[in-house]
């Protein structure tokens, strides 16, 4: 999962939850849904960075912080994601083939 929370609520003592985008091991590129590779997640599979299923988790629920932070482009790939889960008129264009789509 990647923790997309802001800094200020995740190192918070008053704070007891952050806000995460969950992974899923299969899937398909989409409005909310980012295809990542192993090298990108530490994971041992391509995987899937689903921002349809945002969600608050209690801090405890949290294990080690592993040091892969996201690029500046996944960044703002993964806010516009989260937007468009939310925002029925948030605007995305597809980079899958036209074929089938009207």
């Amino acid at each position: 999962m990647v923790v997309i929370s802001l800094d200020a609520r995740n190192l918070s003592e008053r704070a007891s939850s952050v806000l995460v985008v969950p992974f899923g091991s299969y899937g398909m590129e989409g409005p909310t849904v980012l295809r990542m590779q192993p090298g990108e997640t530490g994971l041992p599979e391509p995987s899937f960075l689903k921002a349809h299923f945002i969600q608050v988790l209690p801090k405890e629920r949290l294990f080690d912080r592993l040091p892969r932070a996201l690029s500046e482009r996944q960044l703002r790939e993964v806010v516009a994601m989260v937007r468009r889960a939310i925002d029925p008129d948030a605007p995305w264009e597809s980079n899958l083939p036209a074929t089938g789509r009207s």
